[in-house]
């Protein structure tokens, strides 16, 4: 079987689903959503400034780590 035939196959299969179309849909709603609560709430831009502040930035953070 040639990766055309692969691709066809698998073309088809998407094109004649319903129920599953719906399930992927929502899936791919839910990702999105998490993705965005993840940067939102846990990787919010720490660092900012010049590169000369960053770096002053993580020095202090990882001095007064404990």
């Amino acid at each position: 079987m040639s990766i055309r035939g692969i691709y066809e196959f698998y073309r088809e299969g998407f094109r004649r689903m319903t129920l599953g179309r719906t399930l992927w849909c929502i899936i791919l709603v839910k990702l999105v959503v998490i993705f965005v609560a993840l940067r939102v709430f846990f990787f919010t831009p720490y660092l900012q400034g010049t590169d000369e502040q960053k770096s002053r930035t993580v020095t202090a953070e990882l001095i007064n780590r404990h």
